[in-house]
Parts: structure tokens; C-alpha cells; sequence
């Protein structure tokens, strides 16, 4: 077992590429142990190439099994091997954007369980034994329900895997951190996308892509501009769900967003360390 072990915890196929991308990569290509956990198999994304739209139709479930293969080829690129599903491939259901009608579908991540999901959650912590987490803020990021319910499942789970009642060794996560853009960053982002989105629409502001949060609650800022083609390869194997044009992406919306290779954090719990010259922590193990 490394000495370093990192698990990220995602809503959907494609939330870990387009926030964490370049960070994965990075540590795995350091030798940390990077295993991902994926809660749903992103059965409700709308799908972009035409000649795939017949994805999005299939009450089957074609969708959620092609965007399986989709996570599969994102994680070869960013060099992670161990990727696993909360409760196994389709146990949730994507829940929609907040207000959608498949909030109410009885098998959505949105309407589960946070007891037994973060169960769950605890026995892969304790197998897997991380000195890391990632996951998102009680926010989501930006409002959708199944970042929010990986919020709380995730949060509950740091907890859980400590206790002396699940079977297996109790496990105590050094660090507990929520992936975090901070607002003025992204604000100088819309300006330069502004004046060149490539073939994607301009943002009028940043609002149009995710809002952001306050700069003072940032905490990390891990600079993988080495791994910047990792992560962009990884984007480019979710098709259904982004468009990739050099340095410039569009999810569904075709609002243009810039493929960035430093990624920031809020550290949830754990002990802060002496931030760097930039004021931020720059070592998600430090």
C-alpha cells in the first residue's frame, strides 16, 4: 500500500475530468494510489453529437451503459486503475437538474438513503484506506442535487469510517476537501473568454457556467499545468457530454469554459497547512 492514497467522490461519468482531471492525473503519475467513486452513471445528461442523440431515448438505459465506457477511457488517460460505482453500476439513479421530474424517480441519488449511501461509502474508505478525500460543497458546486446528496453521503462516510460498529479496521481520513473555483479566477476566465470562446458561445457572465465561490474560502491550489493534456484527453472521452476544441470546452449549454490544469479546494476537515507564497496550501497530502 502507498503512502500516499487519494478518493475522490463524483456525481457523475465526466465530474471527475472536468474539475479534477489534471489533479488525478498528477498524483497518480507521482505514484499515489488515486481511486475514484462515481455515484450514479449519468442516465438524465443530454447528449451532444447528433448521431449519438439516440443514446438519450433508450429507456434501456443505453445512455448510462455508454457513459460507463466513456469513465472507463477518461480514466486510462488520467492514469487511474481503480474506479468504482457507490453500490455498484446503476445501484443510483442520476436525479436530474434540481426541479427536473426525475428528482422524484424512486431510485434517483437524489431521494437515497444518506445513511445507507455513506455505508456504503465507509466500506470502500476503510478498504481503501485514504489519506484524502474529495467531493464537493454543500452547494454541489453549482446547485444540482446529486453533487449535494455526494456532499452529504461523503461527509457522513468520513465519520462513519471511524466507527468501531462497521466490520473491518475503523479508518480516520486525514483531510476532507470540496472542489472549489474561486470567483475572481473565474471572472478573469469569462473576460478572456469574452474576447475568444473559439466555436462555443461567449459566456455573458460568469453565472452562465458555475458561479463560483468567495476567494476567502479557498484553500488549496494544486498547479498539474504538466498533466494539462491528461485531463483534456480525459474530457475528450466523454463525447456525449463535452465538446473539446484546443483550449476551450462546451458542455450541452455550448457556453465556451477554458480547460484549465490548476484546480482549486476548500479544505472541509483536517488541519490546515502553511499556505505558500500564492496564500494557498499547494499539496492536497501536505
Amino acid at each position: 500500500m502507498t503512502d500516499r492514497r487519494l478518493l475522490l467522490v463524483h456525481a457523475h461519468p465526466d465530474d471527475e475530468s472536468i474539475v479534477t482531471g489534471a489533479t488525478m492525473a498528477k498524483y497518480a503519475a507521482e505514484g499515489a494510489a488515486v481511486t475514484l467513486v462515481t455515484c450514479t452513471l449519468g442516465e438524465e445528461g443530454e447528449v451532444i453529437p447528433p448521431e449519438l442523440a439516440h443514446l438519450a431515448a433508450d429507456q434501456q438505459g443505453g445512455l448510462g451503459k455508454h457513459r460507463i465506457a466513456e469513465l472507463e477511457r477518461a480514466c486510462v488517460a488520467m492514469g487511474v486503475r481503480d474506479h468504482r460505482f457507490l453500490g455498484g453500476p446503476g445501484r443510483y439513479r442520476d436525479s436530474g437538474m434540481m426541479g427536473a421530474a426525475s428528482n422524484d424517480h424512486p431510485d434517483c441519488f437524489w431521494r437515497a438513503d444518506v445513511e445507507s449511501a455513506a455505508h456504503e461509502l465507509a466500506i470502500i474508505i476503510r478498504e481503501v484506506a485514504p489519506h484524502v478525500i474529495v467531493t464537493y460543497d454543500d452547494n454541489g458546486g453549482y446547485g444540482h442535487p446529486d453533487h449535494i446528496q455526494a456532499h452529504r453521503v461523503t461527509l457522513r462516510a468520513f465519520a462513519k469510517a471511524a466507527e468501531r460498529s462497521l466490520p473491518g479496521s475503523p479508518w480516520r481520513t486525514n483531510k476532507l476537501y470540496a472542489v472549489s473555483q474561486p470567483r475572481s479566477v473565474l471572472e478573469e476566465s469569462v473576460a478572456r473568454l469574452r474576447v475568444s470562446p473559439g466555436p462555443f458561445t461567449a459566456p455573458e457572465q460568469f453565472t452562465d457556467i458555475a458561479p463560483g465561490v468567495p476567494d476567502a474560502v479557498v484553500t488549496t491550489r494544486i498547479d498539474a499545468s504538466p498533466f494539462w493534456a491528461a485531463k483534456t484527453l480525459a474530457m475528450r472521452a466523454h463525447a456525449t457530454q463535452i465538446s473539446v476544441a484546443g483550449d476551450r470546452f462546451a458542455l450541452s449549454n455550448g457556453i465556451a469554459q477554458e480547460i484549465s490544469a490548476v484546480e482549486y479546494f476548500t479544505l472541509l476537515r483536517g488541519q490546515m497547512t502553511k499556505p505558500g507564497p500564492s496564500g494557498f496550501e499547494t499539496d492536497l497530502f501536505a
